[in-house]
């Protein structure tokens, strides 16, 4: 009798305590921005960082496509250090914390690009071994796997110019992913000099360790 009684009674508590609770939908946004900003901004700030790094590397290629045609003139024999002072402020203009290097290696025609010195291959291995003879062909006394040799070279000579920039990332997002700090890019062009002279003739020396 009792518990019959009491029924109607709890079912009454039940509709006041529970139902409002259920239907309360204050605060709700709030948690639901909460869960959703940590995707949001990853997204957002993402998108930020691709887009720079896009435009630093096309800045980057337009200034070594210009540094390098002024470089293949005669004029770019004594003003190569001007042009790569001018590729570095195009680039810091966009990235002012950006560290520029820049290197240049020349070769007698195009065909010679990366090529490595030729050597006695006395065992047959297929590769060079420190006791082996070799044809230095840029004065440095050492077997190189690439004969270039370091510098803008002379009139129709084949220039590698090569520019590299490394900075520092501006979100943190790259540590979070356990991708490199710090933004690394090359632009790499290759060209060859005007006929402004006569070639200079390129004859290696024989070395024999």
């Amino acid at each position: 009798m009792a518990l019959s009684v009491l029924r109607p009674l709890f079912r009454r508590l039940r509709r006041l305590t529970r139902r409002p609770l259920l239907r309360d939908a204050r605060g709700v946004s709030a948690v639901e921005f909460g869960m959703t900003a940590p995707i949001l901004f990853l997204v957002v700030f993402g998108s930020l960082q691709m887009a720079q790094s896009y435009y630093c590397y096309v800045v980057l290629n337009g200034a070594v496509n210009s540094a390098a045609r002024k470089s293949s003139l005669q004029s770019g024999q004594t003003g190569s250090a001007s042009l790569d002072t001018l590729v570095s402020q195009m680039i810091k203009y966009v990235m002012p914390t950006a560290n520029v290097t820049f290197t240049r290696k020349n070769y007698s025609d195009f065909t010679s690009v990366g090529m490595p010195e030729d050597f006695t291959d006395t065992n047959k291995n297929g590769k060079y071994d420190s006791t082996e003879c070799f044809v230095d062909m840029n004065g440095n006394g050492v077997w190189d796997a690439d004969m270039g040799k370091t510098g803008i070279g002379g009139a129709n000579d084949v220039v590698v110019y090569t520019v590299t920039v490394s900075y520092a990332q501006y979100f943190g997002f790259a540590k979070m992913f356990g991708l490199p700090a710090n933004q690394i890019m090359h632009s790499t062009t290759i060209l060859k000099n005007q006929p402004f002279a006569t070639q200079s003739s390129r004859t290696g020396t024989s070395v024999c360790p």
